[in-house]
């Protein structure tokens, strides 16, 4: 069985975006609903899963991930969710 990787984006209850990295989409978001995920989904509770991408390598997903978080601004995340 081939591991999977993925990137994902949370909208928050403040209607910001929180971009990570993970294994297993489901289980992460559960994470930061009961608060053991980051500590910035536990100062801004976490509403919904609105993207996620699918790599085949650890590495390709964490450098998506960098891009997100650093190099997009929110317009280009959001236009990133609706394409």
């Amino acid at each position: 069985m081939s591991e999977k990787h993925f990137v994902y984006m949370i909208l928050t209850s403040k209607g910001t975006l929180y971009c990570g990295y993970t294994d297993d989409v489901e289980k992460r978001f559960n994470e930061h609903l009961s608060g053991k995920g980051a500590k910035y989904t536990r100062a801004f509770k976490p509403v919904k899963v609105v993207y996620t991408k699918e790599f085949s390598s650890k590495s390709e997903a964490l450098k998506e991930e960098y891009r997100i978080k650093h190099k997009l601004s929110r317009k280009q995340k959001l236009e990133l969710i609706n394409s």
